[in-house]
């Protein structure tokens, strides 16, 4: 029969020995090569078991393989037959019959060993492995040590004989090896070759070093595995330039997220950790902190603020705390000269430094710091401040200057940004300061309504905005609350909102509508939007602004509100029903040329009036409407005190950094009733001046405010007869007392009166000089039926 030697298609060693078996183990092929290695003929060897040619017993749970019709490779010792045993690799692979059962293809190649000798005497392959630029090593089919080369010998610090018969995790135990010893155990597995990259420290080596590593799987022409071929180049040079600029890419989009100096420094002490160093500080001169100009470097010693650590460490200096540094020392004169400088522990300079501070240097000793770098921060030629590079880890190698190279670009970038936050801190400071001058510092006292306000600008990434609210007495003891947002945020946006609180406040001096005065802010917005008063338009281009007024007179009880495509005010009834007032939305401040209008709501006393801005009841996870429902419901748990009041409801809708500006006002209404309040109707007859004098003589001793009685009767003669005299019927007296004694007299005209320096023989014109003088203040508001004039006293104490 033809033996599988002269099969088509194979291609065989002379060491190849090839026999075919039968179900029931027998022999029934033999080959030329198995021949060669056992010195049976074919003749003599078909028809025998192939047990009988065992030197010794299979592998524990080979046969059990067999059984199964699993292929099988492995390490056997074969009977020559000379009686001697033969080393070889065995391959065992099923050949079906048809009936369920298999004969067995076996395959033996002589034992590796005898290839090493007779490569051995070949030197040119001998050379080639021991010279290659390659670290080299060959692991049997067991993963083990089998020849290695004498780069691989002096990486591994262990010669041939120490290492043959050894796993990898044999010779060098640590956790950082099982990585390598994994492929190779892989690779015997499936035949295919894979490579890895590790950092390592390899016995024969002070440092670690990182290495790229290819498996490969030794194999046969008949493609039987015989081992495994390990290479391993050493890269570091490499590795550490892509380290370099991996470190760099991680900078850039991790150092500057935000606009705060100490975030900032945090962000460069954690890139640099453990990529650079082991730790990392960063100090900072006291103005950066504060956004301020930081002073010239000076000649003695330095002082500066530890702003950010890494990693946990506890330093000699903790984060707020203060750092001092000698002149001489590698900080002082890296601020002072704007270089970076390495330095290994034990240099003069570095002894000298610690000589001076006992606790540094008892600190570098505890935690075996070894090598240094110390690095300016300057951003656009402002220093800043000095970073801190230190590597603990004895088995790291020293600083170079390749390292202080990428440290100096750390620090630059980082210098940038710390240099913008530092700018953005003065900007954000001076706007804090400017819009807290522009909002109120007090509610001035009044009888109209409680009020308790809150106020929360915005998260420091956008910046504060122009948000503000204002609550202005009016005469006759009304009251206007304000509140508006100007569009955007910085420090333009605080000017405007200032500009308009304050026009505001000039327009209600004049007692306009809540619709008459939105339309003369309009025109003010429109004026500002346009900036003709600076002959540029820069700082206001494009200005827009929201505003809601309302005017309450707690004598009537009455509400005028007119909105400039502000959000409604929300309104809670002494029964605790909560709804907000429909009001015709008018267009936002800017656009010009539109008409507002005000509606009239009478409020039982006690209600609740809620003002508010955008930034309450929008957020970035919540629209509008979801945030007017949360704002109802805040409002329906309302508390006894208006202050706990705010806070509830900043607790339900707010976060701890809300993302936009907040104005928050609720006004509890009060009400004047009958005994706080006289009127009288008075015929357009100057004979009834005097009666009119009598009857709030007489109002006034009712009220126990006899001391006012002079002054009022000259208040109320003076203003009677002029609307007697001057004006039209119907007349009106109406004294209010609150916390000041008003005096009103109403007409039928819309005349203003002037007031004027009568000259010396005038007969008349002194009359409402004598007013203002001995009144605290007076003056004229419009009605829709004429006018009213009207004075107020303080009460006596």
């Amino acid at each position: 029969m033809d033996t599988p030697a002269s099969m088509p298609g194979d291609s065989l060693t002379p060491a190849a020995a090839l026999a075919v078996a039968a179900p029931d183990g027998m022999l029934t092929g033999w080959s030329t090569g198995a021949e060669q290695l056992l010195g049976y003929s074919a003749g003599e060897a078909v028809g025998r078991l192939a047990t009988a040619l065992l030197a010794s017993p299979l592998p524990a749970g080979v046969r059990e393989r067999f059984d199964r019709q699993e292929d099988w490779t492995g390490h056997v010792a074969l009977r020559h037959r000379d009686g001697s045993a033969v080393e070889c690799q065995l391959r065992a692979r099923p050949l079906p019959t048809g009936d369920g059962r298999a004969g067995w293809l076996l395959e033996g190649i002589r034992g590796i060993q005898g290839q090493e000798e007779n490569r051995d005497t070949d030197p040119l392959l001998r050379w080639s492995f021991d010279q290659s630029p390659f670290a080299l090593a060959i692991y049997d089919t067991e993963g083990r040590f089998l020849r290695v080369n004498a780069r691989m010998t002096k990486q591994l610090a262990a010669t041939e004989r120490d290492l043959r018969g050894l796993r990898i995790t044999e010779h060098m135990p640590d956790p950082a090896f099982r990585a390598p010893e994994r492929s190779v155990d892989r690779v015997l597995r499936t035949g295919e070759p894979e490579h890895i990259e590790n950092y390592v420290k390899v016995p024969g080596e002070p440092q670690a070093h990182a290495w790229i590593i290819h498996f490969t799987p030794i194999e046969d022409s008949l493609g039987l595995l015989h081992g495994v071929q390990v290479a391993a180049l050493d890269f570091s040079e490499q590795y550490a330039a892509r380290e370099r600029l991996a470190l760099l890419d991680k900078a850039s989009r991790r150092i500057g997220s935000s606009l705060d100096v100490a975030r900032t420094a945090q962000e460069l002490a954690d890139v640099a950790v453990p990529d650079l160093a082991d730790f990392v500080s960063v100090d900072l001169l006291d103005a950066v902190l504060h956004g301020d100009e930081p002073p010239p470097v000076p000649d003695g010693p330095l002082v500066l603020r530890r702003v950010a650590t890494r990693p946990g460490v506890k330093a000699v200096v903790a984060v707020g705390e203060l750092s001092r540094y000698p002149e001489f020392s590698p900080v002082a004169r890296s601020l002072a000269t704007g270089r970076g400088t390495v330095h290994q522990v034990g240099e003069p300079e570095i002894t000298r430094w610690l000589a001076h501070d006992p606790v540094r240097t008892a600190w570098m000793s505890r935690h075996r710091a070894h090598s240094l770098m110390v690095v300016p921060l300057r951003g656009r030629g402002t220093n800043l401040g000095v970073v801190f590079f230190a590597r603990l880890d004895p088995s790291a190698a020293p600083y170079e200057q390749a390292d202080l190279q990428i440290a100096k670009e750390l620090a630059a970038r980082a210098a940038v940004c710390l240099d913008n936050a530092r700018r953005y801190t003065r900007e954000h400071t001076t706007t804090l300061a400017l819009q807290h001058s522009l909002l109120p510092q007090g509610v001035t006292q009044q009888a109209a309504v409680d009020v308790a306000s809150r106020y929360l600008p915005a998260d420091s990434k956008v910046g504060v905005g122009g948000d503000w609210f204002d609550v202005i007495p009016l005469s006759g003891a009304r009251v206007a609350l304000v509140v508006g947002d100007v569009v955007g945020h910085g420090i333009h946006a605080s000017a405007a909102m200032g500009r308009l609180r304050t026009a505001v406040r000039a327009l209600a001096d004049v007692d306009l509508a809540p619709d008459e005065l939105l339309a003369h802010l309009d025109d003010l917005v429109v004026r500002l939007s346009s900036g003709p008063e600076s002959g540029t338009g820069a700082p206001y281009g494009e200005l827009g602004a929201t505003c809601l007024y309302a005017v309450y007179d707690p004598i009537s009880r009455k509400c005028s509100l007119a909105s400039a495509g502000h959000l409604w005010p929300a309104l809670v009834t002494p029964d605790g029903t909560v709804d907000f007032l429909e009001l015709p939305t008018g267009p936002p401040l800017g656009l010009g040329g539109l008409p507002f209008e005000a509606v009239e709501r009478e409020l039982p006393e006690g209600s609740l009036l809620t003002l508010y801005t955008d930034g309450l009841v929008e957020a970035q996870n919540r629209d509008v409407n979801a945030g007017l429902h949360a704002l109802r419901t805040a409002l329906a748990d309302t508390a006894p005190s208006l202050e706990t009041t705010c806070d509830r409801v900043l607790d339900a809708l707010l976060g701890e950094r809300p993302a936009d500006d907040v104005a928050l006002l609720i006004a509890r209404t009060r009400a004047l009733d009958n005994g706080h309040v006289a009127v009288w109707d008075l015929p357009a007859d100057p004979a009834f001046v005097a009666e009119a004098r009598s009857k709030a003589t007489a109002q006034l001793h009712a009220w126990g405010l006899d001391d006012l009685a002079y002054v009022t009767e000259l208040v109320v003669s003076e203003l009677v007869t002029n609307a007697i005299r001057y004006a039209a019927a119907p007349v009106q007296l109406r004294l209010i007392k609150e916390r000041t004694l008003i005096c009103e007299v109403s007409d039928a005209s819309s005349t203003a009166p002037h007031l004027r320096r009568a000259r010396i023989f005038d007969e008349g014109g002194r009359g409402l000089m004598l007013v203002a003088q001995l009144t605290e203040r007076w003056g004229m508001r419009h009605t829709g039926t004429g006018k009213i004039i009207w004075a107020e006293q303080p009460l006596p104490e």
